[in-house]
């Protein structure tokens, strides 16, 4: 290298973006100090690879794409909706899969992306949590997946983030936080244009809200009454509802932030006029918004999403009692968009099964 010695390639550093810029510097070795500012400036600012850095000198920039691969390898890429929405799933170093969505709109460019290589939480009509839980990301590997959005998205300007990919982004908070300030500070993207999803871990919650930035909150909800929320989503029987809401209101009166309700509209299970009042009544006590998501079919899932005259009935229930709703248009339906989807593909893995509305006896007493 000139002006100092060879690069040292560093073992088991899963890649560029897990380096703070002490690492960088040790990295650098005998280089200027300059060196550094100049290889985080065109990590963050400018998101370049090292090998496309030619402020460095060519030798350094050879070294250094050699020590610093990326963690993320490119398994697959599907585009849809007119090239509007991008779908990748990346292979880790430990041949672990996750996946990223890049979705662009009339007014803006949001990056949906993964905290867990699989998901824990078991949720019964989630192709992520019925693949299983592999490990947490590092900070690093979330980084990455947003550099690769920003790359990805130009000329338009990466707008918004939602960590609403694969896993629970809260169950990972002690790196999912390090990649929020890097996101903020070094990225350039704003606190408030940053969304943490969740399926209610209310510990998570309190920290989130106890956070020195501002990002917003999402509750993956999906029922409203205790006994089809413990059979949708299963870590309702250690946070059931009415604990959750507190802790929503919470969240709310320390940041000043509304909490939305994510609500994937399953046919026949969840779309009842009783789910409906109920989610209402949630909803309104906590002065969260609704949002209404038509479900993505998953291959090998004997679940269909609720017909649209449906969404719009249980939607019509929802704004007579008083609260603000949203139907969230679906994307990328047609390049397995849905969560786990794409990298359940790429593994190979067998999907197991979901029960279907039989099964929920409860919501049968219940029609729309």
């Amino acid at each position: 290298m000139a002006g100092g010695a060879r690069v040292p390639i560093l073992e088991g550093v899963p890649g560029p973006y897990d380096q703070s810029q002490d690492d960088l510097a040790t990295l650098l070795g005998a280089a200027p100090p300059f060196r550094t500012r100049q290889v985080w400036d065109g990590l963050y600012r400018r998101v370049l690879r090292p090998a496309e850095m030619t402020d460095l000198p060519k030798e350094l920039r050879a070294e250094l794409d050699e020590a610093l691969p990326p963690a993320l390898s490119l398994l697959d890429e599907r585009t849809s909706d007119s090239d509007q929405t991008i779908k990748w799933s990346f292979r880790l170093h430990d041949d672990a899969v996750i996946e990223t969505v890049l979705m662009h709109y009339p007014d803006r460019s949001t990056v949906c992306v993964s905290s867990q290589a699989g998901c824990a939480m078991a949720c019964s009509f989630c192709a992520t949590g019925q693949a299983g839980f592999r490990r947490h990301l590092t900070a690093g590997e979330i980084l990455e997946q947003v550099a690769a959005a920003i790359r990805a998205a130009r000329p338009r300007r990466l707008s918004n983030i939602v960590f609403m990919g694969m896993g629970e982004p809260l169950a990972n908070f002690a790196n999912l936080w390090p990649a929020i300030e890097r996101i903020h500070g070094d990225f350039g993207l704003g606190a408030r244009s940053m969304t943490v999803s969740t399926v209610g871990i209310i510990p998570g919650i309190r920290r989130l809200a106890a956070a020195p930035l501002p990002v917003g909150l999402a509750v993956s909800l999906h029922a409203a009454t205790e006994d089809l929320r413990n059979e949708l989503v299963p870590i309702n029987r250690r946070y059931p509802i009415p604990d959750l809401m507190e802790a929503c209101a919470d969240f709310r009166q320390e940041t000043g932030r509304r909490v939305s309700f994510e609500w994937a509209m399953i046919d026949g299970v969840n779309d009842s006029e009783h789910q409906a009042v109920h989610l209402a009544r949630l909803s309104t006590s906590v002065r969260a918004h609704v949002n209404l998501i038509p479900l993505n079919p998953t291959p090998g899932y004997p679940v269909r999403g609720t017909p649209p005259e449906r969404i719009d009935a249980f939607r019509s229930v929802l704004e007579d009692h008083g609260t603000t709703v949203t139907i969230r248009s679906t994307r990328g339906s047609d390049i397995d968009a849905a969560c786990g989807q794409l990298a359940a593909a790429s593994s190979a893995r067998t999907p197991v099964g979901f029960r279907t509305p039989r099964d929920f006896p409860g919501e049968a007493r219940h029609p729309t």
